[in-house]
């Protein structure tokens, strides 16, 4: 697991920064992504998270900082670009492209590639092989990136929300074939996406990126415990919660409902009870979805001061 002192990073990033122009993409984040491992790489739509994976990938250029993958600078380095295999949503193919040629490119260069496999999502997905790929509907060219990823067996495999355009039983198929592949053949996966209650049970961390910078960097069992829904009579509810972090606050009459951060204790919960107050889990998306919007909360009251000072 990512949390032992042997585990062994495959990719070290240090102080990476993008900037795009006046916008500041990436923003001096520092990270690893250790072997054997799922990741979710989690955040809103223009968090930063396809653009941390494109330079990963050595797909774009960082303006700053520094990126190992297995140990090694991965731009025009053929020992690290073909154990990596980086699936996006906006892949592009030629416009006679069958997906067999899609196939037939990806098993040349991916070492680790099983035929076996593809076929076998091939029919999973009921994916058309003799219609050009420019003429497949939107899940199906998912399904095309899915069977690369999947089949590829690359040592660390990347996934840029790939289920887009996919109904729920292909999402399903998806996570279960990923899930049943990697116990056989475990190896490293960054999963991008925003379907978060979708994913939670197949990751095993979490790095979550808003605007650009990493609010969370933790493995996933250690996330489900730090938070929890307080829910009663208003000055109840507040009375427990003092001294404690508060990341949501909803009030409707004398009801309210607060999150908090940090584990309950045995003395916690007696309190709770004795009070007459309820306590529910957060889900992951909600406290990733509460996490940034507190986020976004402490920076405009810091932006808010800067003004003022000056």
């Amino acid at each position: 697991m990512t949390d032992s002192p042997t585990a062994t990073p495959v990719i070290e990033v240090k102080s990476l920064t993008k900037r795009y122009r006046d916008t500041l993409a990436v923003d001096d984040v520092s990270f690893t992504i250790e072997k054997d491992t799922i990741y979710g790489l989690l955040g809103r739509n223009g968090a930063g998270k396809t653009t941390i994976m494109s330079i990963l990938t050595a797909q774009n250029f960082a303006t700053q900082g520094d990126v190992r993958v297995f140990g090694m600078d991965r731009y025009e380095n053929a020992r690290v670009l073909s154990r990596m295999c980086f699936v996006r949503e906006s892949q592009k193919y030629p416009d006679d492209a069958l997906p067999r040629h899609a196939f037939a490119t990806a098993r040349l260069f991916f070492p680790n590639w099983d035929e076996d496999l593809a076929q076998r999502l091939i029919e999973d997905f009921q994916l058309p092989t003799k219609t050009r790929i420019k003429k497949l509907s939107r899940g199906q060219l998912s399904a095309v990136g899915v069977i690369i990823g999947l089949a590829a067996r690359a040592e660390i495999t990347f996934f840029d929300e790939p289920y887009l355009g996919l109904d729920a039983v292909a999402r399903q198929i998806f996570y279960d074939r990923l899930l049943e592949d990697y116990t056989e053949h475990p190896r490293t996966v960054i999963l991008s996406s925003h379907l978060i209650d979708e994913v939670s049970n197949l990751i095993e961390r979490v790095l979550v990126i808003d605007r650009g910078r990493i609010v969370m960097d933790e493995a996933t069992d250690a996330v489900r415990d730090r938070a929890a829904n307080i829910v009663g009579d208003a000055s109840a509810v507040d009375a427990f919660v003092a001294g404690r972090q508060v990341i949501h606050r909803e009030s409707l009459g004398n009801v309210a409902s607060v999150t908090v951060l940090g584990a309950l204790s045995l003395a916690d919960r007696e309190r709770l009870a004795a009070t007459g107050l309820d306590v529910a889990p957060v889900s992951l998306q909600q406290l990733i979805v509460r996490t940034t919007q507190h986020a976004a909360e402490i920076r405009e009251t810091d932006a808010a001061d800067e003004g003022a000072m000056r």
